[in-house]
């Protein structure tokens, strides 16, 4: 296939999984009209950009780092939340970048992360079935049938607040907010006493006194956009495909299309079967795709997939996103690596260790164990080194607030500790100073 038989609509054509059996028709076909006349919400030039970024981390000339909520809620699209979400990510990508000696891609799962695909479309409780909870986008959390019926209208709802969030990012990363003179404002107040939260100050007092030298020998970094900005790119899974088709545009300058709608996707493990619309959606746009690989892949329908959403086997264009499992990634990260290598594709590996280490606690809470986290990177750093092939990114679920979510690290969060502030509406997270610490693991598989 190539771009001549694919058109923004042409995986209607197409079996698709996990979409939304929307009641009103017409109001729908209404909505994604209006969300098409819309601005785009990221450039065509921005995601170029990001691409030659990846493109350097496939050589192992950068690290992606890629982090946010499990599922944005539109009653968080606030300064403060976005803010401190992006103050983790700047934090993790300056122990990183002091580490690795190497530039940190910075990619948020924010302002688009509304959707998300469910392992049931029904949940019961006490014997009640209503609909699955899938996100903000389309309908809501509480448990009444009111509250789960979709609703297109949410899609607007959507854009408005994926734009809004765009805007308070636009505005800290370029507005001396990232500045690297205020190094030491990203700590958050409940993590600087902790031991992580010291190493970082001294990290921060160690980049403040060569700035303070730059400036002493007459150089003014007020005017180095490397020192006072930060390129921050956004990314969502790509699932509902009437909203992503809808923010797709043809760039003037090149006669590519894009979708618009953020700078980076990802197929889901779900989602991402050969013959199906994700697929045929994301092979027509030029946006670097992540694609989320579980331990039950077939290899041939990976690679299949590869030859179909980059043909042309460029570079900064696949991220592929293995997710295993702390039990499962020595057995099958080897396999996969050197079928992968040996097929010849350029792609970017990264390391998601955040779904295949999910478990229900005793206490009846979903969660995760950071030790199990670290066991899956530290896996994913020695497996590569041992093929040869370069680990190239990690991909995370965390927030800049102190909820009690996930179990352990410096913390000593236990299972009775879940309930003083769990906080999330899908999937558990990391806190601000459990994904410090987790940078500075990280930064010691990185100097090695």
């Amino acid at each position: 296939m190539t771009d001549i038989d694919w058109s923004k609509g042409s995986w209607k054509s197409f079996p698709a999984m996990q979409q939304v059996d929307w009641p009103d028709k017409n109001h729908l076909r209404q909505v994604l009209q209006q969300i098409t006349d819309l601005p785009p919400l990221v450039f065509a030039g921005e995601i170029r950009k990001l691409r030659e970024f990846l493109s350097e981390a496939t050589k192992g000339n950068a690290f992606l780092l890629q982090g946010g909520d499990c599922a944005e809620e539109f009653y968080e699209c606030k300064a403060p939340t976005i803010r401190e979400t992006m103050k983790v990510i700047l934090q993790m990508a300056v122990v990183l970048t002091y580490a690795g000696e190497k530039p940190v891609i910075k990619v948020g799962r924010i302002a688009g992360q509304y959707a998300k695909p469910r392992s049931s479309p029904i949940e019961s409780r006490d014997g009640v079935e209503l609909p699955s909870f899938r996100g903000d986008m389309v309908n809501q959390s509480a448990f009444s049938e009111e509250a789960r019926k979709p609703d297109c209208s949410r899609l607007l709802d959507g854009y408005f607040h994926a734009a809004s969030s765009l805007n308070i990012l636009r505005a800290f990363t370029r507005g001396g907010y990232a500045s690297l003179d205020r190094v030491h404002s990203w700590n958050k107040e409940f993590v600087k006493q902790s031991k992580e939260g010291k190493s970082y100050e001294e990290l921060a007092f160690q980049i403040e006194k060569a700035l303070t030298f730059m400036k002493v020998i007459g150089l003014d970094t007020r005017k180095m956009p490397q020192l006072s900005e930060v390129n921050f790119y956004t990314s969502h899974e790509a699932l509902l495909l009437g909203y992503e088709s809808a923010l797709t545009r043809q760039d003037s300058l090149t006669g590519k299309w894009y979708d618009c709608s953020a700078h980076m996707l990802w197929i889901g493990d779900r989602t991402r079967q050969v013959d199906g619309a994700h697929v045929e959606f994301l092979r027509g746009v030029h946006n670097p795709i992540g694609i989320k690989i579980g331990p039950n892949h077939d290899v041939d329908e990976i690679k299949r997939i590869l030859d179909i959403l980059n043909p042309e086997n460029e570079c900064g264009r696949i991220i592929l996103i293995t997710r295993f499992g702390k039990d499962k990634v020595d057995s099958v990260l080897p396999s996969l690596i050197r079928n992968v290598s040996d097929f010849g594709a350029n792609v970017l590996w990264s390391c998601d260790p955040m779904h295949g280490n999910t478990y229900t606690s005793d206490s009846n809470y979903k969660t995760r164990n950071f030790n199990d986290i670290l066991q899956e990177i530290r896996s994913f750093f020695e497996i590569h080194h041992a093929e040869g092939t370069v680990p190239g990114g990690v991909h995370f679920e965390l927030t800049g607030k102190d909820v009690t979510e996930c179990i352990g690290g410096a913390q000593e969060i236990k299972d009775h500790h879940l309930e003083n502030n769990y906080a999330t509406s899908c999937d558990p997270r990391l806190n601000a100073q459990q994904s410090l610490e987790l940078a500075f693991l990280i930064s010691d598989l990185l100097k090695r």
